[in-house]
């Protein structure tokens, strides 16, 4: 079991960080190329709403299992 958590605890970590890639994608994306690029937005929000997901789908094992 702890092997577990701590194999979770990474995909976390990873995961958590994907989403900080991804929204800071969708960030420049509206800082520095709005609106001419604004075709591009519906990609970048799915992209940053997908690890988002990703991220709350494994932080909830994750707290399950330490329980």
């Amino acid at each position: 079991m702890e092997e577990e958590i701590k194999e979770l605890e990474k995909a976390v970590s990873k995961a958590r960080f994907t989403l900080s890639q991804k929204a800071g994608e969708l960030h420049d994306l509206i800082e520095d190329r709005l609106p001419a690029d604004y075709t591009d937005i519906p990609a970048y929000a799915e992209a940053a709403y997908r690890a988002c997901e990703k991220w709350a789908e494994l932080n909830n094992r994750l707290t399950e299992l330490k329980q």
